[in-house]
Order: C-alpha cells, then sequence, then structure tokens
C-alpha cells in the first residue's frame, strides 16, 4: 500500500478528530455543554446593547414629561485560548500504511490535548480573567533552585483549588514570562514543586515565602483569559465589559459568613435572582463540598438529567445530577472541581454565551492541521480559536463564604 501524503493524513485527521473535539467542547462539564455557543464574531469588538432603566414618563392626573431610556454598550473582546501537540515524525510515518494505525496512533495524543484544552476552558470559565491559579502561602519559605534535582518547593495559598495544579503544565511567577514546569504536588501539605527559570522564586529561596499578593499564572495567560463567572458575579463595584457596576447590572450576592449551607439561603438566592431579572435561575453548580452537604440536606435525591443544547448532540451527551426543589422550581445541582469549596453558582445558562471568532477548533489555514516543526524532526497541531465568554450578571447569584 503506498504511503499516505500529508494532505490525505489532513483529510483523515479531520474526519476523525474534528467531530470528536466538537462533542468534547459540548460535553466535558455541565456548564459548557449548556452555554449559549456563536461563532460569527467578527470585527475588532462586539457591542451588546444593555437596557439599565425603562423609558420615563408615566404620571396621573396630568400629561407626564417624557425621558429617555438608559442603554449601556457592553463591550466583548476576543481573548486566544490555544491548545498545542506535537507528534513525532518517524512514529507517523511508520504508521502511516493503514489509516488505522495512523488513527491508532495519534488518537491518544490528540484526546487528550482536546480534553487539556477543555479542562483550560472550565477554569477560565469559573475564575476571573486575570488567569491566576494560585497565591503564596505568605508564612513559608521558598526553598530550592528550580532544577530537576532540587525544584524550587512552592507553599500555596490555603483558597487554593486543587483543580488548578496538574503536573505537566507550565506556569509564570508573577509578571515573569519565563516558564516553570508543575512536575509535583502534594494537595494535604498545598506544595508544589517546580523546575525552571524564575528570577523571583531564585530571590526567595531560603529566605523568605511567595507573598500571598503575588500570583502564578497559567503559561502567558496573566490579563489574558476570557472572563469567568467568579469575576462577574464576585464585582460590587467598577466596571464589567465597559458597563458601569449597578443594581441593575450586578449579581445577586449572598456571604454565608461562615455558616453551613441551609435550604433557606438558596432558596433566598434563587427568589431574589428573580426578583430583579424576572428569571429563574435553571442551574446551580457547587463544588464537591458542598454538593456533599446537599446531599445531606435533601430527603428526597432525585436525579436529574440536561441535555446539551445543540441539536446535533441530542442523545449523544446528558450530564445528571440532583434536582433541588426550590421555592420556585425544580432545579437541577451539579458538582465541578473548579468552584471553590466554599461557594455554589445559581445560573440561567440562557444568559452566558461563548462569542467565538469564526473558525473555532483545529487550525487549518495552511491547509493542513498538521505543520512541520522548524526545529525538530516532529509535526504540530494547534486547537482552539478567539472567545469571550459574556455572562449578563443580573440572571445569575452566588452564595460564598460557606462552611467547609
Amino acid at each position: 500500500m503506498p504511503m499516505h501524503d500529508i494532505t490525505n493524513v489532513n483529510n483523515l485527521f479531520k474526519i476523525k478528530y474534528g467531530q470528536l473535539s466538537e462533542n468534547v467542547y459540548n460535553s466535558a462539564n455541565v456548564l459548557l455543554g449548556r452555554v449559549v455557543k456563536k461563532y460569527d464574531f467578527t470585527g475588532r469588538q462586539m457591542f451588546v446593547p444593555i437596557p439599565t432603566s425603562f423609558a420615563g414618563g408615566v404620571g396621573s392626573g396630568s400629561l407626564p414629561t417624557a425621558n429617555y431610556a438608559s442603554v449601556e454598550d457592553a463591550i466583548i473582546t476576543a481573548k486566544k485560548v490555544y491548545a498545542t501537540v506535537q507528534i513525532d515524525r518517524e512514529a507517523m510515518k511508520a504508521s502511516m500504511d493503514d489509516e488505522g494505525a495512523f488513527v491508532r496512533f495519534t488518537k491518544w495524543p490528540i484526546q487528550k490535548t482536546v480534553e487539556s484544552y477543555m479542562r483550560n476552558a472550565s477554569r477560565i470559565l469559573f475564575n476571573d480573567g486575570t488567569g491566576s491559579l494560585a497565591a503564596g502561602d505568605g508564612s513559608t519559605n521558598v526553598s530550592g533552585t528550580g532544577t530537576a534535582a532540587d525544584p524550587y518547593l512552592v507553599k500555596l495559598n490555603s483558597n487554593t483549588k486543587e483543580a488548578n495544579v496538574e503536573e505537566k503544565d507550565f506556569w509564570n511567577y508573577d509578571t515573569e514570562t519565563t516558564n516553570l514546569e508543575v512536575v509535583a504536588y502534594n494537595p494535604t501539605t498545598r506544595v508544589v514543586s517546580l523546575v525552571g527559570t524564575s528570577a523571583g522564586l531564585a530571590a526567595l529561596s531560603g529566605v523568605g515565602p511567595v507573598p500571598t499578593n503575588k500570583y502564578f499564572y497559567m503559561q502567558g495567560s496573566r490579563n489574558n483569559d476570557p472572563m469567568g463567572l467568579k469575576g462577574v458575579l464576585d464585582a460590587t463595584s467598577g466596571t464589567l465589559y465597559s458597563v458601569p457596576v449597578s443594581r441593575k447590572f450586578q449579581a445577586t450576592q449572598v456571604d454565608a459568613a461562615g455558616a453551613g449551607l441551609t435550604t433557606d439561603a438558596m432558596n433566598q438566592v434563587m427568589l431574589e435572582v428573580q426578583r430583579k431579572s424576572g428569571k429563574v435561575p435553571n442551574l446551580i453548580v457547587t463544588s464537591f463540598t458542598q454538593y456533599r452537604k446537599l446531599l445531606n440536606l435533601l430527603e428526597d435525591q432525585k436525579q436529574y438529567t440536561v441535555e446539551p443544547r445543540a441539536e446535533n448532540l441530542k442523545g449523544k451527551v446528558s450530564f445528571s445530577g440532583v434536582e433541588f426543589m426550590s421555592s420556585a422550581g425544580a432545579v437541577g445541582v451539579f458538582p465541578e472541581r473548579f468552584v471553590e469549596n466554599d461557594r455554589m453558582y445559581f445560573l440561567n445558562d440562557n444568559f452566558i454565551t461563548l462569542y467565538h471568532r469564526p473558525g473555532f477548533g483545529w487550525f487549518d489555514d495552511d491547509g493542513t492541521v498538521l505543520l512541520r516543526d522548524a526545529s525538530s524532526d516532529s509535526y504540530s497541531a494547534r486547537y482552539g480559536g478567539y472567545w469571550e465568554a459574556y455572562i449578563v450578571p443580573t440572571f445569575h447569584g452566588v452564595i460564598t463564604g460557606l462552611a467547609t
């Protein structure tokens, strides 16, 4: 059988992994599967009008004076979010005399690349748009030299999400652009082992701790992530999408102040969101810690199935959770590892939109997905695109500070 040329390999690649990637993007977690996705974001920015008042001019007894409605323009700007994979050329050539062999060879690295992208997308959706992963604990001195034999050992802050720390990820420290590879992590002690170059960590090694106001970031992501739920729903001042935060453009926020989870607190947020926006949250997402506590609260643990929004995925993908019988009706509750242990989100997925630029997915603008690497005997592929998450705060709520 003749060897496949790169065009045939490229076609096979897209046929085998294009649909798979789409399915994974719509099923990585319940929120990704349910939010609105649009792929027609063109132009430098997108303006979304936000009415923040009714038009004035009502009254009795005499003709009222008219007034204009207040309308703000939310500005949506795309962010660049990528994943890359590298495939050895010799191994690829050795498997190209049979389609099945090529697919089997590429399946693992391609699948893990897409899964890693979705994991990062989930991290982004539950973060604040800064790209931050963890801060220092402010009390334990850094040690090590950053080599494989003697990695930097850094103790992270107590509110670090374990899901944010993954071996093989590359991090940046503070404003630095040099990469630090995560080689080990102990979630009990919260000590992460990092290999790479960092002037900041080198200066602290044996001398002092990473301060609580200094952060680690996913490589290249500092202030470059799309916006996430924490950034939108926690906002009490300033602007969101260039719109001033106000009572008409602010999420319902309840601070539990260390109290335990109660159905009364959940009903409070549900009803307050409905009062402010006229819409009832149709999805509750929380940490595994609060999900366990909720299971203990609910006498009748009903199974609740949510179908994906995309019609072509109906019957292929679904999510099972627990149904919370609130005063506003039945709502599905789902655990999510990227949610902090002390919080619970009340969401309306009709008012969360991921605006993508055209061409999202595997990059093939050069006529091929697999690109020859200039400095090594390998091929690389790139996945992702340019998007922003537009989350209208008024239609959502959050409880923070729950007892853990």
